[in-house]
């Protein structure tokens, strides 16, 4: 059976801090830099979520766009968007929200929504910047 990769592309904007609460603000800064800033820094992220497997013959589909579009709205982009990583993301709490804490913990966010759907999460893929990415696969 032929597979096919179906990607849908999501963006929102959100603050944060890199810091680790373990360490003295002077290590903080030292290891994160200017990402370490008390008073936050933002980003305007772009998502990308690869859902992959078999054409359904009878839809035509591996997975209805609007359905995938509907859960990352649903699970990610709402929760995401305009916040503060650090202090108003549930599934952040108590993570360091480097991008790739960030990818894997919107992977396990969505993975289960997605199953439910009769498909498998292949990848998060999450740019930063338009030069910084970072991708997971579960």
């Amino acid at each position: 059976m032929k597979t096919v990769q179906v990607i849908r592309r999501e963006r929102f904007n959100a603050a944060h801090r890199l810091f680790n609460p373990n360490w003295s603000d002077e290590k903080n800064e030292q290891i994160f830099g200017k990402c370490a800033n008390k008073n936050w820094h933002g980003h305007n992220y772009t998502l990308f979520v690869t859902v992959k497997g078999p054409v359904d013959n009878d839809t035509g589909y591996v997975i209805d766009l609007k359905v995938l579009s509907d859960i990352i709205k649903n699970r990610i982009v709402d929760k995401m968007d305009h916040k503060n990583l650090n202090l108003e993301v549930d599934f952040m709490k108590d993570t360091i929200t480097t991008a790739e804490n960030i990818a894997i913990k919107i992977y396990e966010e969505l993975e289960s929504d997605i199953q439910a759907t009769g498909n498998n999460l292949y990848s998060v893929k999450l740019y930063e910047t338009e030069n910084n990415y970072v991708e997971y696969y579960g």
